[in-house]
């Protein structure tokens, strides 16, 4: 799952994303508001954690703004106030849940977890094709009966290509979702991934279910 971080103090910034990749999630960076803005309009989180004070706009009008262009995407929203007028404001704004600093990163973990079972049936829906089967608020994965294990990105690569099944999905479309929006390395690095999936999902059960388009990408085929 994709989730952008709007926060200015690079230091939290960089410490949120160790701490969110190191559990699977994608994470994209913004350290000001109007930017935070932007990123929220053009790609499709799974959740925001929005910090209260930044520069450009404040984390009361990048939300504000989402909220009044029927941008639904699940706000927690980080401050280093703590009132309850401060608090109720953030909330009137439209956020969905409020945390202040210094804030545990466990408290914040299980906060952001809750946010996204909550977040609206796209995200909560368990994902399928044939037997197999992807549940996101509970990181499962199984065939049937039979549990399988992946790792963070594994699991990533795998949610990418079931949400959208029959539908060939380049490349560049998973690194964008699985490694963020600024990876720079080298892209053979989804072909790497796909091989480990397939290593687990399909090999054993003597299934073929990602299938490789020369040239064009991969395709989960739905009825596998």
């Amino acid at each position: 799952m994709r989730i952008l971080v709007i926060e200015d103090e690079e230091r939290i910034a960089a410490s949120l994303r160790r701490g969110l990749t190191a559990v699977g999630y994608t994470v994209d960076v913004a350290h000001d508001g109007i930017d935070g803005l932007h990123m929220a309009r053009e790609h499709r989180y799974a959740a925001v954690l929005l910090d209260l004070m930044l520069p450009g706009l404040s984390g009361y009008q990048v939300c504000a703004r989402l909220r009044a262009e029927g941008n639904d995407v699940p706000v927690l929203m980080l401050t280093a106030k703590n009132g309850e007028y401060d608090e109720a404001e953030g909330l009137d704004t439209g956020a969905d849940d409020y945390l202040a600093k210094p804030f545990s990163y466990v408290v914040l973990e299980a906060r952001l977890r809750a946010l996204v079972r909550r977040g609206g049936a796209r995200l909560s829906t368990v994902l399928q094709a044939g037997d197999l089967w992807l549940d996101p608020a509970r990181r499962a994965c199984g065939r049937g009966t039979d549990r399988i294990t992946l790792t963070p990105k594994e699991f990533a690569v795998l949610h990418c290509l079931l949400s959208r099944p029959d539908e060939v999905v380049p490349a560049l479309d998973v690194i964008d979702e699985v490694w963020s929006a600024d990876f720079t390395g080298d892209p053979n690095i989804v072909h790497v991934y796909i091989s480990a999936v397939r290593k687990k999902i399909d090999i054993p059960f003597g299934r073929n279910t990602i299938e490789t388009v020369r040239g064009a990408g991969y395709r989960v085929n739905a009825r596998a």
